[in-house]
């Protein structure tokens, strides 16, 4: 599997899983760029297990602070 093949399936794991869900908040161009952001650190760093790499940007995401306007 080449690197964006890995980079595509990798996004689109973790992409299903956070709009089914219901996990998806704020502008989808905002998140999409959030989840291949860990991804592309991750296969930087030499990464390349497919369900890691989702898994990890499921997380990162789960976990990131989200700014609340009143």
């Amino acid at each position: 599997m080449t690197d964006p093949e890995l980079r595509a399936q990798s996004f689109e794991i973790a992409w299903r899983y956070l709009d089914q869900s219901g996990l998806l908040t704020g502008e989808h161009k905002d998140s999409a760029r959030f989840i291949l952001n860990r991804i592309d650190r991750m296969m930087l760093r030499g990464e390349r297990r497919r369900l890691l790499l989702s898994n990890a940007a499921i997380d990162a995401y789960r976990l990131r602070p989200v700014l609340v306007s009143a």
